[in-house]
């Protein structure tokens, strides 16, 4: 059985998708850009502020789900360019503690829905 989680503190889906599913204890949260939930703007003129409006969005959906960033076993990381890991890794640091942080993969792509920087979509496990 599967439940959808939906929340206005994230962005609404741009297309046919949920922002998240629940399937049992697995949730399996959408990839999530830099678009603020309020104004549906951007945030794409700074790597670092669009890289915390990306992790932000996907905490609000696990909030939502009544998840936290510690209860993610898996993230993946769409980048437009491996030049920005670096700074993309660094702002991802601060949301995860290193002892419990989840696998990940972090993959370079031609190009990412509205033309952004970086795209992160996450599974994440309810104890």
């Amino acid at each position: 059985m599967k439940k959808i989680i939906k929340t206005e503190k994230a962005p609404a889906p741009i297309g046919p998708y949920n922002q998240a599913i629940f399937a049992g204890n697995t949730l399996y949260v959408s990839g999530q850009i830099a678009l603020h939930p309020e104004t549906g703007e951007l945030q794409t003129s700074d790597l670092e502020k669009e890289t915390v409006q990306v992790l932000e969005n996907l905490k609000a959906i696990l909030t939502e789900a009544g998840l936290g960033m510690e209860n993610i076993v898996k993230t993946s990381i769409f980048i437009s360019d491996m030049n920005n890991f670096g700074k993309i890794n660094e702002v991802y640091g601060r949301y995860f503690d290193a002892e419990t942080a989840p696998a990940r993969e972090t993959v370079e792509v031609a190009n990412l829905p509205k033309f952004v920087n970086v795209e992160i979509s996450a599974i994440a496990v309810k104890p």
